[in-house]
């Protein structure tokens, strides 16, 4: 039975799992946690937790959330050294894309996306055939014959839908497959009411100044949502802008309080935005994430306490703008 059986026999006997999403969770991890929950309670596992870190403020994943009745837990309330199995889900390492301490050896890892294989971890799956963690948990829900609830067919095909399907950004056939088994079992009038999740004023002015100040090279386009209290503004923003014709990596970055946070999308398979992040801002912030997608910061220190919002920006622009656009090589020719 391949990683199912593999998974099955890792939540064999055990009393207590933790799950652990990555920061800021999105659809994909967070169904991708309720599948595990799922599964590990058909199993036997009495005690099934699910934790996140970092404040969930986008409207639509909040609506994901309040409309499924989604319980998560904040990561720094709970002890993961009470728990006899951790398992993380659509990320792969502890400290890095959540709260826990990064000495923590998970004894669970499934992802999408590449990751190192670690000697002490009792369950691998990172499949990069696959685009969304979604799938791969439906994978092992079909093969356990596990028929998933209507709240949980609803959460895995919103989540499909949401990241790859409606966007066909580089679905793979197991995506359709995956949205395809579980339509039948889900409250459609339920997931087209998630879609209806308002933007605020806030955020609409973000993405507005986003559009306003966007500047292509190429296929790359880089742009300034100006100072801003919604960091979700930026990803939101980051994900419209790709439907921009010809544009194929896009980086969106604000300011948040006393920090530059930036958000890149990429549907270039030529690039890797998290490795292109790391090597344009290690050396000024923090930065880093996925193949298709990636974040970062950038202290503003001293320029935090500018009197002036124009010289603010003008600092993150050169700071942000110049740096990527070089990582890409792509110059200015003025």
């Amino acid at each position: 039975m391949g990683y199912a059986q593999q998974l099955v026999d890792t939540l064999d006997g055990v009393d207590s799992l933790l799950v652990v999403c990555h920061d800021n969770p999105d659809p994909d991890c967070i169904s991708s946690a309720l599948a595990l929950e799922t599964i590990a309670r058909a199993v036997g596992v009495g005690e099934v937790r699910t934790a996140y870190s970092e404040e969930i403020s986008h409207q639509e994943n909040l609506a994901f959330i309040n409309l499924l009745d989604i319980d998560l837990e904040e990561a720094e309330e709970l002890h993961p050294d009470e728990f006899e199995r951790i398992a993380l889900v659509g990320h792969a390492e502890p400290g890095a894309y959540d709260d826990l301490p990064v000495e923590t050896v998970p004894d669970i890892v499934i992802d999408h996306r590449p990751c190192d294989e670690p000697g002490d971890v009792s369950f691998t799956d990172c499949r990069t055939g696959y685009a969304t963690t979604a799938a791969i948990l439906v994978e092992y829900l079909r093969t356990l014959d596990i028929v998933p609830s209507e709240r949980l067919a609803s959460a895995l095909l919103f989540a499909l839908h949401r990241e790859r399907l409606d966007h066909v950004r580089n679905p793979t056939a197991n995506e359709y497959a995956a949205g395809a088994y579980v339509r039948p079992h889900a409250d459609v009038e339920l997931v087209e009411r998630m879609y209806g999740a308002a933007f605020s004023p806030t955020t609409l002015d973000a993405i507005g100044e986003a559009i306003r100040n966007r500047e292509v090279r190429g296929s790359v386009l880089v742009t300034s949502a100006g100072i801003t209290t919604e960091t979700d503004a930026l990803p939101q923003a980051a994900r419209y802008l790709l439907n921009l014709e010809g544009v194929r990596t896009v980086l969106v970055f604000g300011i948040v309080e006393d920090t530059i946070r930036m958000s890149i999308r990429s549907t270039d398979p030529r690039v890797n935005a998290g490795e292109v992040a790391r090597r344009a801002f290690d050396d000024v912030g923090d930065a880093g994430g996925y193949r298709d997608m990636a974040g970062g910061e950038i202290p503003l220190g001293l320029f935090a306490d500018a009197a002036d919002d124009a010289v603010v920006l003008r600092y993150a622009a050169e700071q942000v703008s110049d740096r990527f656009f070089e990582e890409m090589h792509l110059y200015d020719e003025d």
